[in-house]
């Protein structure tokens, strides 16, 4: 089934002349494309094309048939896995007598599956948020009601949504993931000279967080069959420094929280977990969220709901959540104005993106769902692949399919790399896995022995286009990929 993003610029007949140089006006590209049924091209007609018609006598209520005269049959028209380069050719000719403006994306058997004009040249961008009228909404009226810096009412009603969604906890909404993380951290009273474990496969904020909350990040690897910390790699760092433990739910992948929970509570540690990515995964039948001490969100743009910036940090602890409260707004007092309890930092969400953030929750199961279909579909294409690893699948967990990624059987960095830089010219957005954090500049002093898993994953993993994709879309990349990286091994 087609997207409704085609409608504007698709029309079957009979139509009345009048809808059509409606949908003409709203795709402001000064054509339609005739289609049947199924999608498949037949014809367009353009404004002037009308323009003429309605000159020479003709009526907007008229009904226009597939006979008719005005109909061009043989539109210009370009394969859906035409290179980008081919298709600006296209659309930046001066050669024809009227430039190309608007150019449909057709399959084998000439089914349109996209549009391409000059402002939009088919990209499939990796991940991009779902916006609508609720969040609109509930923005404007933020703005409205003049409530638009950290205090409004949008605030508290995003924490006590998120609070419902996980089933408990005391939440409290921050600027951003990392600041979760940080905040996360100075409230549990992780300080100078602490050390906190942290995975090397993770992104930089994980690191970045403990650096700023004071404390001394050490880094472990990870474990090759699930890309989370594990108990093991636990064991290797510990040491009387040892305070806290940072696992990531990496890509949304639970790490295995009752093992790490238990030796915890045996060594007297505490655990912060970064779930950035991990909005909705499933721990033995529960939502991720509620495990530990305290655990972090993001709400970046990129991320299952957003903010556009902002983050969650949820605490077991209704008292470490009160002092996180201070820690965020400056650490002044709640019983004396302006004066200073804590050392704090300024991490308030604003109530402008809390608006967003209630308008997502709303909608937070849907978002989930969708996702889910598009990485079943990637994994019915690519679990035949012996070239390919997919994410492993736990009996006690489920994945908050955040971003679809897997690993090319033991491909070089270099190989991986061009491989995405010729997807990508193909008008298909993706990324490498999460850089090793041992061997960046900046955290090198921290890792100490070696780290097999997290470089193999790091050099050998891809993310794909995981939102906003129909069925024939994601067919399309999923060969795309495909296609290019037999070429190249």
């Amino acid at each position: 089934m087609k997207k409704n993003y085609l409608s504007n610029f698709t029309s079957k007949l009979p139509c009345e002349i009048s809808k059509i140089l409606n949908k003409i006006n709203k795709n402001e590209q000064g054509i339609i494309f005739i289609v049947d049924k199924n999608f498949t091209l037949k014809g367009s007609i353009s404004d002037g094309d009308i323009r003429r018609y309605l000159l020479k006598g003709g009526k907007l209520n008229s009904v226009l048939k597939n006979s008719s005269s005005l109909i061009n049959k043989n539109p210009k028209a370009q394969k859906i896995d035409s290179k980008i380069e081919d298709i600006l050719k296209i659309l930046n000719s001066y050669k024809t007598k009227q430039k190309i403006k608007c150019l449909p994306l057709v399959d084998q058997k000439n089914q349109i599956l996209d549009i391409s004009t000059i402002e939009k040249i088919r990209r499939f961008p990796l991940a991009t948020p779902s916006l609508g009228y609720q969040e609109l909404s509930n923005v404007t009226d933020a703005i409205k009601t003049g409530w638009v810096s950290s205090r409004g009412p949008y605030i508290r009603r995003f924490e006590e949504d998120f609070q419902s969604y996980l089933g408990g906890g005391y939440a409290v909404a921050v600027t951003n993931g990392t600041c979760a993380l940080q905040i996360g951290l100075m409230s549990l009273g992780i300080k100078k000279g602490d050390e906190v474990i942290v995975p090397s496969f993770t992104f930089g904020g994980s690191i970045n967080a403990i650096i700023n909350a004071g404390a001394t990040p050490v880094i472990a690897d990870v474990d090759i069959k699930n890309w989370t910390l594990d108990l093991k790699n636990i064991k290797k760092k510990l040491t009387k420094k040892t305070k806290a433990i940072m696992p990531v739910h990496i890509y949304g992948q639970p790490y295995e929280i009752d093992q790490v929970k238990k030796f915890a509570k045996e060594k007297k540690l505490m655990i912060v977990d970064d779930c950035a990515e991990a909005v909705g995964a499933i721990y033995k039948k529960k939502v991720v969220g509620l495990e530990n001490d305290c655990s972090c969100f993001s709400f970046f743009a990129n991320k299952t709901i957003t903010t556009g910036e902002g983050g969650m940090a949820v605490f077991k602890r209704k008292e470490i959540a009160e002092k996180a409260r201070i820690l965020i707004n400056q650490g002044l007092s709640n019983n004396k104005r302006y004066y200073h309890d804590f050392a704090g930092t300024n991490s308030r969400i604003t109530n402008l993106q809390a608006a967003m953030g209630v308008a997502q929750m709303k909608i937070i199961k849907k978002l989930l769902a969708n996702r889910k279909k598009i990485f079943s579909n990637y994994d019915k294409i690519f679990k035949t692949k012996k070239f390919l690893t997919l994410l492993n699948k736990n009996e006690w967990s489920e994945n908050s399919y955040w971003l679809y990624t897997l690993l090319i059987n033991d491909i070089t960095e270099k190989k991986r790399d061009l491989l995405i830089t010729k997807i990508q010219n193909l008008g298909i957005e993706c990324r490498p896995g999460f850089y090793a954090l041992h061997k960046m500049k900046p955290f090198k002093r921290y890792a100490d022995g070696e780290y097999p898993n997290t470089e193999y994953l790091s050099k050998t993993s891809i993310s794909l286009p995981t939102t906003h994709i129909n069925i024939e879309n994601q067919n399309f990349i999923a060969q795309t990929f495909l296609k290019e990286l037999e070429n190249l091994i």
